[in-house]
C-alpha cells in the first residue's frame, strides 16, 4: 500500500483538542458530567464499624471475595462462613466494615462481627416487642440449660422450662425450643430467656376455667409435680392444689412415697378453696369409705385383736388393727404397775402386739385398748396374803421418792411404801434420797398388807433390832462420850455418837474451856443431859465436862476466907496444924471420888 492511501485511511485527528495538556482534560464538560454520575452510581459510601450487605463475587479455598459497593472488595476469611456450606458467588450477607484502607490498601471486613452485632440488635428487639423466637438447646449447666438464639449462647434457668419441676435436663438437648428473652445484662454479656412464660400464657385461660367452675366435693385428675413431707402438690391442669398427708390415705403413713409417685396421675376431691389466696386443699382418701365401716361386728369391749405399733407418744401407744382403724393403748394399760413410765420402754413402732378391746365408739371411730389385761391382776392373786404376810422379808426395786418416804416394787403391778421413819433407827433422814436412789434395790420387811385398798406397808430398819434397847443403857445421862459435829443451824448441832447414831447439842453448850465455840467437824467429848427413847433424842453439852472440873477448885477457894472468920481464938499450932490438914484431905478425897465416878462412865 502506497503511503498516500495509509494516509486516506487515518482518522481526522483533533488538533485542537489536542493542544489541552492535562490528564482527564480532554473531555467536553458534558461528557465529564456523564462520566462523574457513571461513576457515583457505581459507588456507595461506607463507614467503618457499620454492618452493610456485601455480595459473594469470588470463593476460594481460604478467602471469600465479597462487593460491598465500595471502591475496592474485601476479603473475609472462609472459617466465618462454616454455617453457610452452600455459599456461592452473588449470595448476600452481612459484613462488618472494620477498616476501610489498612496499610495495604485493602478493605477490611468481617462477617463474624457482623453476626455479634446483628445478633444483640435482635435480642434486643425481642426483648423490647416481648418476641418469641426460636432457640437450639445446645449442652445443659448447672442449674438449666445453654440455649444458642441468633448465634448468642443463652441461659435457660431450670425453673424456667416448664411450669412442673424437671428433673432430666438432658431430654432438651440438641432440641429446638421456642423462647422469651427477659433479661439482657451488656456488662457481662448475659441473655437470660424462658420457656415456662409461653407455657403460663397457654394456661391462663385454662386456669381460669378451672378455677370459675371449682367447687368443693368436684373430682379432678391431676398430676404429682412435687413431693413434701407434709404432702405432695398436684397439678391440675395449671392450677396447684395441695394433698396434705393426713389426706392420703386412711391408714397412717410417714411420707407420701411410701404410697405415691412423682408425676403419677391420680384422682382427688376438692375439700376446700380459698379464692382470695386460690389455694386449693385436694383429698384423696375420702374417695374410698371409711374402714370404720368396714369393722366387722365380732369385735367388741373384751375381744382380743392383734395390730402393729404406728405411733408412740408421752402417754401411749396407738396401735394399728387394720388401715385406718387406730386404738391407744394409755400408759396405764400397758402393765399392772401402778408407777407411769416412758411408753417407749413398752412398745416401739413397728411392734406387733396383742390387746383387748377396754372401749369401743364406732359413731365417733374411738377406740382403747390394754395390754395388761391379758395378764392376771396381782393383786387378786389366791397366795397374795401367804406371800406378802406381815413380817415376811422381800426384796425390790425403788421407783418413786417423795418427802414421807420411797415407793418399792416388789413385782410387777404390786408396790409398797417405806416410810421415811421406818428406814433406820438410828439415823433421822430427812429424805429418801439421803438413805438411797431411784432404781436400786432394797431389802424390806412387811409391816402392813391391806388387799382391799391395795396398800402394802413396808419397812427397812425393822430387818434389825430396835439398838435403843441397848443404847438406854449405854448412853446414860451424866455419861461422857466421843463426838463429832456434825452440822450447825441457828439453834442446834447435830453430833454423831458411837455406833453411827445422832446426838443433838444446843448451841450454847458447844462453848469451850478457852472461851471459843466447837465447830463442823471437830470432835471433842460431850456429856450426855437427855435421853429420850421414845422421841429417839439424846441431847448432849461439851461445856458441862469442863465447868464440872473447875468446881471444886471454885469451892476450895471460897471456903479459906469463910475459916479465917470463924476462927477467933487463938489455937495451938499444932492443933492449927491437924485442922487445916483434914480440910485438905476432905478435898482431896472429894476430887479422887469424881475422877473415879468419871472412870466408871
Amino acid at each position: 500500500m502506497s503511503k498516500s492511501q495509509q494516509t486516506a485511511n487515518l482518522p481526522e485527528f483533533d488538533w485542537d483538542r489536542a493542544d489541552n495538556k492535562g490528564f482527564g482534560s480532554g473531555y467536553s464538560a458534558a461528557e465529564r458530567e456523564s462520566m462523574e454520575q457513571m461513576y457515583d452510581g457505581t459507588l456507595t459510601e461506607v463507614n467503618e464499624k457499620d454492618v452493610v450487605l456485601g455480595t459473594v463475587v469470588g470463593i476460594t479455598d481460604r478467602e471469600i471475595l465479597l462487593n460491598i459497593g465500595f471502591k475496592s472488595d474485601g476479603l473475609v476469611p472462609s472459617s466465618e462462613f462454616r454455617d453457610l456450606p452452600d455459599l456461592k458467588v452473588g449470595d448476600q450477607v452481612d459484613v462488618y466494615v472494620e477498616n476501610q484502607e489498612d496499610p495495604n490498601g485493602q478493605l477490611v471486613l468481617s462477617r463474624k462481627k457482623a453476626k455479634v452485632i446483628t445478633a444483640w440488635k435482635n435480642i434486643q428487639k425481642a426483648l423490647d416487642d416481648d418476641l418469641v423466637i426460636d432457640g437450639f438447646v445446645k449442652r445443659r449447666t448447672k442449674g438449666g440449660l445453654i440455649v444458642d438464639i441468633y448465634g448468642v449462647e443463652a441461659f435457660l434457668p431450670g425453673s424456667q422450662i416448664d411450669v412442673k419441676p424437671i428433673r432430666d435436663f438432658d431430654i432438651y438437648v440438641g432440641k429446638k425450643m421456642e423462647v422469651k428473652v427477659v433479661k439482657i445484662n451488656y456488662a457481662n454479656d448475659n441473655v437470660v430467656v424462658s420457656h415456662k412464660v409461653l407455657i403460663e400464657k397457654d394456661l391462663e385461660a385454662q386456669r381460669a376455667q378451672i378455677l370459675n367452675n371449682l367447687e368443693k366435693g368436684q373430682v379432678l385428675e391431676g398430676v404429682i409435680k412435687n413431693m413434701t413431707n407434709f404432702g405432695v402438690f398436684i397439678d391440675l391442669g395449671g392450677v396447684d392444689g395441695l394433698l396434705h398427708i393426713t389426706d392420703i390415705s386412711w391408714g397412717r403413713i410417714s411420707h407420701p412415697s411410701e404410697v405415691l409417685n412423682l408425676d403419677q396421675r391420680v384422682n382427688v376431691v376438692v375439700l376446700d378453696f380459698d379464692e382470695e389466696k386460690k389455694r386449693i386443699s385436694l383429698g384423696m382418701k375420702q374417695l374410698q369409705a371409711h374402714p370404720w365401716d368396714a369393722l366387722t361386728e365380732d369385735i367388741q369391749v373384751g375381744s382380743r385383736v392383734k395390730g402393729r405399733i404406728v405411733n408412740v407418744a408421752d402417754y401411749g401407744a396407738f396401735l394399728e388393727i387394720m388401715p385406718g382403724v387406730e386404738g391407744l393403748i394409755h400408759v396405764s394399760e400397758m402393765s399392772w404397775s401402778q408407777h407411769l413410765r416412758n411408753p417407749q420402754e413398752f412398745l416401739k413402732v413397728g411392734d406387733e402386739v396383742e390387746a383387748v378391746v377396754l372401749t369401743l365408739d364406732r359413731q365417733d371411730r374411738k377406740m382403747s385398748l390394754g395390754i395388761k389385761q391379758l395378764s392376771a391382776d396381782p393383786w387378786t392373786r389366791p397366795d397374795l396374803t401367804t406371800k406378802y404376810a406381815v413380817g415376811s422379808r422381800h426384796t425390790g426395786i425403788v421407783r418413786n421418792l417423795t418427802n414421807f418416804g420411797l415407793f418399792l416394787e416388789l413385782e410387777e403391778g404390786i408396790d409398797g411404801l417405806v416410810h421415811v421413819s421406818d428406814l433406820s433407827w438410828t439415823k433421822k433422814i430427812k429424805h429418801p434420797s439421803d438413805f438411797t436412789k431411784a432404781g436400786e434395790n432394797l431389802d424390806v420387811v412387811v409391816l402392813e398388807l391391806d388387799v382391799d385398798n391395795r396398800r402394802l406397808a413396808l419397812g427397812h430398819k425393822q430387818l434389825e433390832e430396835n439398838p435403843w434397847d441397848t443404847f438406854e443403857d449405854t448412853f446414860t445421862v451424866g455419861s461422857v462420850h466421843r463426838c463429832t459435829v456434825l452440822s450447825k443451824n441457828d439453834k442446834m448441832a447435830t453430833l454423831e455418837l458411837p455406833y453411827g447414831i445422832e446426838g443433838f447439842c444446843t448451841l450454847r453448850n458447844l462453848a469451850k474451856e478457852d472461851g471459843t465455840f466447837a465447830e463442823v467437824g471437830e470432835s471433842l467429848d460431850f456429856r450426855v443431859t437427855e435421853f429420850s427413847k421414845e422421841d429417839k433424842r439424846i441431847m448432849l453439852s461439851h461445856t458441862r465436862t469442863w465447868q464440872e472440873r473447875s468446881e471444886p477448885a471454885s469451892a476450895n477457894k471460897e471456903a479459906k476466907p469463910k475459916a479465917a472468920k470463924t476462927d477467933k481464938a487463938p489455937a495451938a499450932p499444932a492443933a492449927q496444924g491437924d485442922q487445916r490438914g483434914a480440910t485438905l484431905g476432905d478435898l482431896d478425897a472429894l476430887a479422887a471420888l469424881k475422877e473415879q465416878m468419871e472412870g466408871r462412865n
